[in-house]
């Protein structure tokens, strides 16, 4: 098939464009910013409706290298590791143990659902993963490492296919889903931040001049520099956990060096001027998370979805329903019924849909709006990208074998 590809700079270049035009759409088109839908989605969808439509026209696909976007994605979980604190950690233990069983019933519900659905269009049973935990919950990695097993298994030639576009359509459903439901479970319940004063991800809307936390170039390269320290540490721990044997995504080790950086660091250098839980480690999260996902969505290859066909978007649609009803029903109850639930239930349909970075935006749009929800951004990637990978290797190979 006919390819242009789209080099590094200018990808990442246009990520800033996508960014500014999802500002503007969602400034204009009132419904946008109502429902909590972050501004990079609504740019990143918007040119891959474009380059969608020049395939159409043209034949030719529009792939962009997306080797900086990964950089950025390394950067905003360092971020998020240098604003925990342990404390805060602690009194999320159960929060986390909660998160994680929740996470863990809803995988097997997924595949239970995939299976389902896929027994009634008469496609093999092994095929039910690829609209079940190894293309929502894992996402286009998952779903590609998957594809070929499954063909070699069943037979099935559109396997691989059929789960590159049910993840595509899944990171789709769970950019826009996440800030609608948090919004109806906050203005239902009347729910509100007990957390003003907290810029954990993100500045709010209206944030005033604080003279003791001011922006400047040595504030930002301050907080770079404590992130690229953490992103090295993490590198190097990183290649320790390969070495074993296990693998995880890159950004899970960074994560936590900056936890455990940000608890000792200012203890044992009480003289250094640690920059968590500044507005300019906000600025920096803000930026990377906004860019990687305005690039993220952007070079969605839409024209996949054409490959689905009736049965399988049939499926996706029960999944969503699932989906939004688990959260609704059951996940926003066990979660405690508050604030901090509601953000997190934008989040898990996020990730449960999409991927980690996509549930990480769907609350920054969210607490932007309404107020911080700290420890939902430090507990939620813990399980969405440490515990869930792991998990979802062992539900899915009990599914290929039904």
């Amino acid at each position: 098939m006919p390819e242009i590809v789209v080099p590094a700079f200018i990808s990442v270049t246009l990520g800033f464009v996508v960014f500014f035009l999802g500002v503007f759409l969602t400034r204009k088109i009132a419904v946008l910013g109502d429902y909590n839908i972050p501004e990079p989605v609504s740019g990143g969808l918007a040119v891959a409706l474009l380059t969608w439509g020049f395939f159409a026209i043209t034949g030719q696909q529009i792939t962009f290298d997306l080797e900086v976007r990964d950089y950025l994605l390394v950067v905003f979980f360092a971020t998020i590791g240098l604003n925990a604190q342990i404390a805060d950690l602690f009194k999320g233990g159960r929060l986390l143990v909660l998160l994680l069983g929740l996470t863990l019933a809803f995988m097997v519900l997924q595949n239970v659902v995939g299976l389902l659905g896929v027994t009634l269009f008469g496609l093999p049973s092994a095929t039910s993963v690829l609209v079940g935990s190894a293309s929502l919950i894992g996402g286009h990695g998952t779903a590609i490492a998957w594809g070929p097993q499954i063909e070699e298994v069943t037979g099935f030639g559109a396997a691989p296919e059929m789960g590159v576009a049910a993840a595509t359509l899944g990171l789709i459903l769970a950019a826009v889903l996440g800030g609608p439901i948090a919004k109806r479970l906050i203005d239902r319940n009347s729910l509100t931040s007990d957390q003003a004063d907290e810029p954990i991800v993100g500045l709010e809307f209206d944030d005033k001049e604080n003279p003791d936390d001011l922006i400047n170039h040595v504030s930002l390269m301050r907080g770079m520099l404590a992130v690229h320290v953490a992103i090295l540490l993490g590198y190097i721990v990183h290649l320790g956990i390969i070495e074993a044997g296990v693998k995880l995504p890159l950004f899970v080790p960074c994560l936590l060096v900056g936890i455990v950086m940000s608890n000792t660091i200012p203890y044992l250098m009480p003289k250094v001027t640690w920059p968590a839980r500044t507005k300019s480690l906000a600025v920096i999260s803000d930026y990377c998370l906004s860019v990687f996902l305005a690039m993220s969505l952007m070079s969605l290859q839409l024209w996949t979805l054409a490959e689905l066909g009736g049965p399988i978007l049939a499926v996706l649609v029960l999944q969503v329903v699932m989906t939004v009803a688990f959260i609704l029903f059951i996940f926003f109850r066990l979660m405690g019924r508050n604030y901090q639930g509601a953000v997190l239930s934008a989040g898990f349909a996020g990730f449960t849909l999409g991927a980690t970075p996509t549930a990480i935006a769907n609350m920054s749009s969210v607490t932007k709006r309404y107020g911080p929800a700290p420890l939902a951004f430090i507990v939620l990637p813990l399980v969405s990208a440490f515990f869930v990978d792991l998990a979802n290797a062992v539900i899915i190979q009990f599914f290929v074998n039904l």
